[in-house]
């Protein structure tokens, strides 16, 4: 039984992509991100992609179970740290730089921002310290896992997807394209491809030399 708000919403997505331009690579993906800077062997986060299924686009907003992991360690690193206490200190006693737009009006363009507080700075300074403890000791937390979500939108489908794959450069982003096709398909399920799968404290203590290599936390593509 087809439902009248999907077949309306298959042909908004229909005409948007008809009248609309996008930009394909060979390979007839949409691929919003460069590579150039991104190392061989680093570790991958989250990426985007898109391409084209029934004349109708499928966008494609996919990240790594370890970029879960790492939210959750900043979120319990935010916790211990205690609450910010500078409340609005950038916005309040900021100064207002005008520019001129008439003999008689000018109009403000930028704000120059005070310093922190002592308050303020002492937080951050805590912050810090406790945010590399955590960041080196890692913390338990079962979230991290495969994850599929398909979402119907005006102007294509849009799909959630957590999966352990390294995206590094285009050829790799193919690859997670190829699995959001099958999953919308049917043709496979993220049970099957990735079997109990479960990123956990033992990768993130064995991903740290890679992580310190970077001297960075994430790495966005």
């Amino acid at each position: 039984m087809k439902i009248a708000r999907f077949e309306r919403m298959a042909h908004t997505q229909r005409d948007y992509h008809r009248n609309h331009q996008w930009r394909l690579s060979k390979g007839g993906l949409f691929i919003p991100h460069s590579y150039t800077y991104t190392t061989p062997d680093g570790l991958s986060w989250w990426d985007d992609v898109g391409f084209i299924l029934n004349g109708r686009r499928v966008m494609v907003w996919w990240q790594h179970p370890r970029y879960l992991y790492l939210n959750a360690v900043e979120e319990r690193a935010q916790t211990l740290a205690g609450e910010d206490p500078g409340g609005d200190w950038l916005i309040e006693g900021a100064i207002k730089n005008y520019r001129n737009v008439s003999r008689s009006r000018k109009k403000v363009v930028s704000y120059t921002c005070r310093e922190p507080p002592e308050a303020q700075k002492q937080y951050y300074e805590h912050y810090r310290q406790v945010r590399e403890q955590v960041m080196t000791e890692g913390i338990d937390f079962n979230g991290a896992h495969p994850a599929f979500k398909r979402e119907r939108l005006w102007w294509a489908t849009g799909v959630d997807l957590v999966a352990p794959l390294e995206v590094r450069n285009e050829s790799e982003l193919a690859s997670v394209a190829a699995l959001a096709k099958c999953l919308l398909l049917g043709r496979t399920t993220l049970g099957a491809e990735f079997p109990g799968y479960r990123y956990g404290r033992a990768d993130w203590l064995a991903e740290q030399p890679k992580r310190s290599k970077s001297g960075r936390a994430t790495t966005q593509p």
